[in-house]
């Protein structure tokens, strides 16, 4: 073994030294299997848990969309840790104080390719299991999941709804964080564009009229009528009036004069834009978006400086995405929104996984955000669809 490999072998077992130390590893996330086979996670995620027995550690994998747990004891980590990363040609190792990339080469040889400082952090172990925490738990029998083909009448996922289940379950827990924001004391009134086959809209339903008890009427559109139609059926055979199905287009939809809560999922291109305008004239106090395909400025962006990037399509594209989500979040927040962009399910399913979560009420500097977004809008040299409701702002021209 030469002087460099002998020092990245050193490192890596200083590195599983500090792990091991009780309160050091807050997580470690193996990914970029070596090798294939129905045996193997694409990602293998390690965390510390507390159990009656004390402290241990939970190897999480999923194979056929399912999730298998192991409950290594502390006093095993290393061992355990050292094995998983023969079948991974990465990781990162989430520390007390600092997170480290290992990445090993072609003949399995590891090296730390990068180790970033972080304000001191400290493991808190969970005390039961992740599932449980799930606002829709495996297990409990949920009678609109069993009418859409997710579970079983007896409450158990259905293996190849798992990842639809994941969804609807991280969906949730973005909207059980902005109950608090929806107003009281009035029945509330709750749009959702392009709804689809509606699997979130029904669970929308579910959170705030069943588990909330919460006043509140759903209306769900979309433009496919036999959609509509299976929608509209599930919806009287589950005997949930103030959930209804409308066949009709966002652009031309007039069918409410005041709206509490807009959602558009996955609505194509600037149908995504027409969404947000229509919400931010609704006053609405909570809205959540996730974009589809984004075509308008894929063919508008043009910076001679980004040619490197631009010249190629596929990043063209990805970073066109970026700037159309950016755009949107900044237009909202100038509207007088508090806006979060959040990763609403992993990479790994879809590439479409960024949710636009805005609360009315906020209270940035209004010439500052102007200053900003006209920038990088000339910058890019673009005219979005989106501007075109914010006359009141006047936007200077390019």
């Amino acid at each position: 073994m030469n002087g460099k490999a002998l020092h990245q072998q050193e490192e890596w077992q200083a590195l599983l030294e500090e792990a091991v130390r009780e309160d050091r590893l807050i997580q470690a996330t193996f990914s970029s299997p070596r090798g294939k086979g129905d045996d193997i996670s694409r990602k293998l995620t390690v965390r510390p848990i507390r159990l009656k027995a004390g402290l241990f550690y939970q190897f999480e994998r999923y194979l056929n969309n399912k999730a298998y747990h192991e409950n290594v004891a502390a006093d095993r980590l290393k061992e355990q840790l050292q094995a998983s990363m023969e079948n991974y040609k990465q990781a990162l190792f989430k520390m007390a104080e600092a997170d480290v990339q290992v990445l090993a080469n072609k003949k399995g040889a590891l090296s730390i390719v990068g180790r970033k400082a972080v304000a001191k952090r400290a493991a808190e172990p969970q005390t039961h299991n992740r599932n449980k925490s799930y606002v829709l738990p495996d297990g409990e029998p949920v009678p609109f999941l069993q009418a859409l083909g997710v579970m079983t009448p007896e409450g158990k996922v259905v293996k190849a709804k798992y990842d639809k289940f994941r969804q609807i379950n991280r969906f949730l827990e973005m909207v059980s964080d902005v109950i608090p924001d929806l107003p009281r004391g009035k029945p509330l009134t709750i749009v959702d564009f392009g709804c689809g086959k509606s699997y979130l809209t029904f669970a929308l339903y579910h959170l705030l009229a069943i588990k909330e008890r919460l006043p509140v009427r759903i209306i769900g559109l979309d433009l496919k009528a036999d959609v509509i139609e299976a929608c509209s059926k599930l919806a009287k055979q589950l005997e949930w009036d103030a959930l209804n199905f409308s066949i009709g287009d966002i652009n031309d939809y007039e069918g409410q004069t005041s709206v509490d809560m807009v959602v558009t999922l996955h609505a194509c291109d600037t149908a995504t834009d027409a969404a947000l305008l229509k919400a931010i004239g609704w006053g609405a106090s909570v809205i959540l978006s996730v974009p589809c395909c984004q075509h308008e400025l894929f063919r508008q962006i043009s910076q001679p400086v980004l040619k490197p990037l631009l010249k190629h399509g596929i990043l063209k594209e990805r970073f066109s995405a970026l700037v159309t989500d950016a755009v949107r979040a900044n237009l909202l927040e100038l509207a007088g929104y508090r806006t979060q962009l959040l990763e609403f399910i992993d990479l790994e399913h879809t590439p479409k996984n960024i949710l636009i979560r805005a609360v009315k009420g906020g209270n940035a500097n209004e010439e500052d955000l102007l200053s900003d977004y006209e920038q990088l809008r000339d910058f890019v040299g673009i005219n979005p669809y989106m501007e075109k409701g914010f006359d009141h702002l006047r936007l200077k021209s390019q």
